[in-house]
């Protein structure tokens, strides 16, 4: 017998398509590692074939028993206490696919036996077992509901993260309880990010003052925050930069929040803010005027001065002042550097290149631009993002890249600031 399995499967070649009653009981007694890897893969092999090979030696045939949906439920719940974690990994990547489709009456039992093993595996002590339960089932509104709380409540974030995200078996008052008894980190990101974040789900994030989790909920468009919640969260933005970009970004601000989060924002942000917005010219250019007297009113000390100096110096000396420098700077924030390399480029004193940034020209701002070797997207750039000139002052590209005016003009603009000096 185990001559004609050879010939079958000689040069690693798969078992026959139809396999007799003596033939599998060759292959549990005689057959190769890999021979018994390819029958414990089979749907088509006996149910008492396949529990035997669940107690087999080798952990490879036993994890193709553990992935095979024929594999018989009396098997599955003696791998679910296997030793190895890739066969125990295994079975809860199956169990977790097929026990949200049974629904049908005619599978109540088997259901039933495959929720006993998802229930065990939900507790299983690796995190990496109970993470691919969670993930399989994440979206189901079949499952189990105890399962799903429990998984919700796991102190590991691949756990309990897409269960809090995606369940919809969780409402509100379950989120609000996980919340309330000590949520923190990932598991409150994943609550902030689900598909409807109601408004007591959020004050009870904004609440926890978790910088991570509030970002998450300011970026979620369907989620309904309070106004007096929000309020909260502007106060709190105003000394933590890493929820400068996302309450600027906020879908559907008020013209009041706008104002306040203006008040400390970066000038790009506050250009994006607008942009998003879509503000009238003249509630624009009032929002605007206000950043402009913050940020004309902003200055560093000599000695931090001195220092930026020094080192606009240094990366003009090793050639990194090009637009691509210069974008990051904006992007950043960074407007003192950035002012310390423009004087360098353009061989200007950095009090002209204030005059400009402040002086709300655009042609001013791309005069400067030109001067410092940039390209005209790059002024551009400085203008809306830097210099925050008024729309009706923007000077844009000739042509989607050259500069609009001559060489002769661009200097013009510029004499105007150095030679006033």
């Amino acid at each position: 017998m185990l001559s004609k399995l050879k010939a079958f499967f000689g040069g690693g070649k798969a078992l026959p398509k139809e396999l007799t009653t003596a033939e599998e009981q060759d292959i549990l007694k005689q057959g190769t590692d890999k021979q018994r890897e390819l029958l414990a893969e089979r749907h088509d092999a006996r149910p008492e074939v396949l529990y035997f090979l669940a107690e087999d030696t080798s952990p490879e045939v036993r994890k193709k028993i553990a992935s095979n949906p024929a594999t018989p439920p009396q098997a599955d719940a003696l791998l679910q206490r296997d030793d190895n974690a890739e066969v125990r990994a295994e079975l809860a990547r199956k169990i977790g696919r097929l026990v949200p489709d049974m629904t049908h009456a005619d599978k109540e039992a088997l259901r039933e036996e495959a929720i006993k093993i998802l229930e065990a595996l939900a507790e299983d002590q690796l995190p990496k077992v109970r993470a691919i339960i969670a993930e399989e089932i994440k979206s189901s509104n079949v499952v189990p509901k105890a399962i799903v709380d429990k998984l919700a409540r796991d102190v590991e974030a691949i756990v309990c993260g897409p269960i809090l995200r995606y369940s919809p078996l969780l409402n509100d008052d379950d989120l609000r309880e996980i919340i309330a008894a000590g949520a923190t980190g990932a598991a409150l990101e994943a609550i902030a990010g689900r598909d409807t974040v109601s408004e007591g789900v959020a004050d009870d994030i904004a609440a926890s003052l978790e910088v991570p989790a509030i970002a998450e909920l300011l970026t979620n468009k369907n989620a309904q925050i309070r106004e007096d919640t929000l309020d909260q969260i502007i106060a709190q933005a105003e000394s933590v930069e890493d929820l400068h970009k996302p309450v600027a970004l906020r879908p559907e601000l008020s013209i009041r929040a706008m104002k306040r989060i203006a008040g400390f924002v970066a000038s790009a942000l506050v250009y994006a803010m607008m942009e998003q917005a879509e503000l009238e010219e003249e509630q624009a250019e009032d929002l605007l005027e206000r950043v402009r007297f913050r940020l004309s009113g902003e200055r560093v000390g000599e000695n931090e001065e001195a220092a930026l100096a020094k080192k606009a110096m240094d990366y003009f000396q090793r050639g990194m002042l090009d637009d691509a420098f210069v974008l990051e700077q904006i992007e950043h924030n960074r407007r003192e550097l950035l002012v310390q390399c423009l004087a360098v480029l353009a061989d200007l004193s950095a009090d002209i290149i204030r005059q400009v940034i402040h002086s709300k020209s655009g042609r001013a701002v791309t005069a400067l631009a030109w001067k410092c070797g940039l390209k005209m997207r790059t002024a551009y750039e400085l203008q809306i993002k830097f210099a925050l000139v008024p729309t009706a002052q923007l000077l844009s590209a000739k042509g989607g890249e050259k500069y609009p005016i001559d060489d002769n003009e661009l200097e013009w603009h510029l004499s105007y600031f150095v030679d006033n000096d």
